[in-house]
């Protein structure tokens, strides 16, 4: 509320192109495909018979795209600001379709006042519109950014290869699922401590190892406009036994560490301040695998 509207500061923007940069370049030494979206001026004005916005960013893949199996799903988005983000990816996804993939766009939302709870406009109410992130999958947090319309045409889009549960969290404030409740292998999950999951009971039956990460030890005075300390957990998993992970976060460094998982080191401090860590700042496009149930 208080810098909506106002464009991010100059030189923190800068550190964090640099950043993500760096983090890109470390990636290609992993042997990891590094895919870009295409660069749009979002300080445009845009209109269309519900609202009046102007962009924010494509900064956060994850957010936007989806791919499950070889399926890349297009999420409508819940806040104007975010409404044509897809923009930036479509050339991504026409070349990814042209060799094969198969792509669908979820039905968007009008984003008309009545999506909006007036009072608190970081509230979504509306059930009669489709709403969703797909930040949110598979596994959601409904309120923010995804509502039940969007739970129930993923789960009917989806079936009947895959289930889509839904988990719910001790949560005033829930945005995006990864700095709360992150999988980082088969049957292994991260689970923030201060927001507990009320299905977790669901996890440990079905015979998953339950993680809780320690306290994040980014600085009270950083900038986290759109975020929480949390981000320490929003770890990028290049595989089961190799993590992307904050340079700075030393007691989560030692943790994946005693769980035989090597770490990568990368600081991404002044990108986290724009809303994400390592897995908001990505998506998955390929991974090697076969289709597996980890509930049965």
């Amino acid at each position: 509320q208080k810098y909506g509207g106002q464009t991010f500061p100059e030189e923190h923007l800068k550190k964090a192109i640099a950043e993500i940069e760096e983090m890109c370049n470390i990636l290609r030494h992993e042997g990891v495909t590094v895919q870009r979206p295409e660069p749009i001026d979002w300080s445009v004005e845009y209109k269309t018979p519900d609202f009046t916005s102007t962009g924010m960013y494509a900064a956060m893949p994850r957010d936007i795209l989806m791919v499950v199996g070889n399926e890349i799903i297009e999420a409508p988005m819940a806040w104007r600001a975010r409404f044509f983000e897809y923009r930036a990816y479509r050339p991504l996804i026409k070349e990814y379709f042209r060799r094969g993939a198969k792509w669908t766009t979820a039905p968007k939302p009008t984003m008309a006042d009545e999506l909006y709870d007036q009072v608190d406009m970081w509230k979504y109410i509306s059930t009669d519109m489709h709403c969703q992130h797909s930040a949110q999958f598979l596994m959601f947090r409904c309120w923010q950014v995804t509502n039940f319309l969007g739970i129930e045409w993923m789960r009917r889009h989806l079936a009947p290869h895959y289930k889509v549960h839904i988990i719910s969290f001790k949560d005033p404030n829930p945005m995006h699922i990864d700095a709360t409740f992150n999988i980082i292998g088969p049957g292994l999950v991260l689970s923030n401590p201060d927001r507990p999951c009320r299905q977790i009971e669901m996890f440990k039956k079905a015979g998953w190892t339950v993680v809780k990460p320690p306290t994040p030890l980014i600085p009270d005075d950083h900038p986290l406009w759109m975020s929480s300390k949390w981000l320490s957990m929003n770890v990028l998993m290049l595989d089961e036994k190799r993590v992307m992970v904050d340079a700075n976060e030393s007691t989560i460094q030692k943790m994946f560490e005693n769980l035989g998982i090597k770490t990568i080191k990368v600081s991404i401090r002044h990108a986290n301040s724009l809303g994400g860590g390592f897995h908001c700042w990505t998506t998955d496009v390929r991974r090697r695998g076969t289709l597996q149930s980890y509930f049965h």
